[in-house]
């Protein structure tokens, strides 16, 4: 005698499924969606928030052939999360904790997915689950105690490296001043921005590669001395824009380089890798079968 649920094939049925719940799911949280995504667009602190969806998306795509081994099975999970989303945007609502409102949100349309998906079917895509939550916004208190500290920081390296490199720079806490002008780091290279995107760009580095767990956390939380690092390289050439070329200039590089140096970040990321395996860390999950 069979018990517990059947695991079918996927069919056509679930994929109308699995949008309709989702759809339902946001538009029955729209208003708050709709602010996190204001949030995102009009305040550059925020705008790692526009890549958390692509990031997610990515995660399942390489992760796609386990859909062959994966079947769809109804979960009563999934109404529970829904449930406590709910329950979290409600409170978060009357109490003014935004981020719990935003929570709320998130915790509905991935309770959405559960339900249809299952939970078997959920733990193959986890990474692409928790790269979900990057759509909330860093709440005001969290990002000012990582952004002073950081930027701190990056204006002591950045001053002295454009010293040492022959450039008459001047500092007063987080403001340097080249050729006769004032740049303050927290306006020209914001950290906060870096460490909330670098973080969200190194989790997908991560399980977008296979590794050992050990070396995942290792590059996670090295994410924020990486962050330092691309502040540093994106800060020398900002601070020059600002101090010897036009004020229009120097704002498109500096809007510009806020996405170039991501790319620069997944170099360093690899590098890192690389410089493992050179010295012939472990740093896959298993032992290749030589032939």
């Amino acid at each position: 005698m069979m018990t517990g649920p059947i695991r079918r094939s996927w069919r056509f049925i679930d994929g109308v499924l699995l949008a309709g719940l989702l759809a339902l799911a946001v538009g029955a949280a729209w208003p708050v969606w709709r602010g996190i995504f204001d949030r995102a667009i009009n305040d550059a602190e925020q705008s790692h928030v526009l890549l958390a969806a692509p990031v997610a998306l990515w995660l399942v795509w390489v992760r796609r052939e386990r859909l062959r081994r994966s079947r769809p099975q109804w979960s009563m999970a999934g109404p529970a999360v829904i449930a406590i989303g709910a329950l979290s945007g409600w409170y978060g609502f009357t109490r003014g904790h935004l981020a719990l409102e935003d929570l709320g949100a998130v915790l509905m349309a991935a309770g959405a997915v559960l339900t249809v998906v299952g939970v078997r079917t959920a733990r193959q895509f986890l990474p692409a689950f928790v790269a979900l939550l990057f759509l909330i916004p860093v709440p005001g208190m969290i990002r000012q105690q990582i952004a002073i500290p950081l930027q701190e920081a990056t204006a002591v390296i950045t001053a002295a490296g454009l010293d040492l490199t022959g450039f008459p720079v001047a500092r007063d806490g987080n403001v340097i001043v080249i050729n006769g002008r004032e740049v303050a780091v927290a306006e020209a290279c914001n950290g906060m921005r870096m460490v909330s995107a670098l973080l969200l760009v190194s989790f997908a580095f991560v399980f977008s590669t296979p590794m050992r767990q050990g070396v995942r956390v290792l590059i996670l939380a090295a994410s924020p001395l990486v962050a330092l690092i691309c502040n540093v390289i994106r800060l020398v050439p900002v601070v020059l824009f600002y101090g010897y070329s036009t004020q229009e200039t120097a704002d498109f590089f500096h809007d510009l380089s806020g996405w170039l140096v991501l790319v620069i970040a997944l170099g360093i990321l690899w590098t890192f890798l690389s410089v493992l395996r050179w010295v012939e860390i472990p740093v896959t999950p298993y032992a290749v079968a030589q032939e």
